[in-house]
């Protein structure tokens, strides 16, 4: 387990002690919910170049393209 020290402010600090958010279970559930939105951001931004390439995709380089995008999704792991 990895421990990790960080600064807030003191007024941001006692509101989220006071909402149980300084919790290691909390943070967990915050943090693995903000990895999980920045993937859900990474797809829609690719989709939204994927849909700007001119000529359009065939239905093989999208499944190619996916492909790809889920490779380097697991070499980041």
């Amino acid at each position: 387990m990895t421990n990790i020290t960080v600064s807030l402010p003191d007024t941001l600090a006692q509101e989220a002690r006071a909402a149980g958010l300084l919790t290691s279970e909390a943070l967990e559930r915050l943090l693995r919910a903000a990895m999980k939105q920045g993937q859900v951001d990474r797809l829609f931004a690719t989709m939204d170049k994927l849909a700007a390439l001119e000529p359009k995709l065939t239905e093989q380089e999208i499944d190619a393209e996916i492909a790809a995008a889920r490779a380097e999704r697991a070499r980041r792991r």
